[in-house]
């Protein structure tokens, strides 16, 4: 089953402190926790990014390069591009969940582990 936007922007705002947030100047909404960046994409999309270490992300291309490439812009930071229609669902929920923990305040990390 094809993931799509809409459905990682769900788990996303099922995370404590998760939002989406439109950037006008970008033309498309980012997904964030208390005002920090780990996710964008847009309705229709075929792709979405995810924030990632620079080891994950080397991970991830070698492991399925028709699914993860290097972000545009981001890449060189460890964000990885994601195809959506290719993505493992569970595999992807997994990295929305990591790349929130890498950015949410440790508060919320540990109300979220411990419910």
């Amino acid at each position: 089953m094809a993931v799509k936007y809409e459905q990682v922007r769900d788990w996303v705002l099922a995370l404590p402190g998760g939002e989406e947030v439109m950037v006008a100047e970008w033309g498309h909404p980012t997904l964030r926790v208390n005002g920090k960046m780990f996710a964008s994409g847009m309705p229709g999309s075929p792709t979405v990014t995810v924030k990632a270490t620079k080891e994950e992300q080397t991970a991830l291309l070698a492991a399925a390069p028709k699914v993860y490439s290097s972000a545009p812009y981001v890449g060189r930071f460890g964000w990885v591009q994601v195809e959506l229609a290719k993505a493992d669902p569970a595999e992807l929920h997994e990295l929305v969940i990591e790349a929130w923990r890498r950015t949410a305040p440790k508060k919320l990390v540990k109300e979220f582990d411990s419910a």
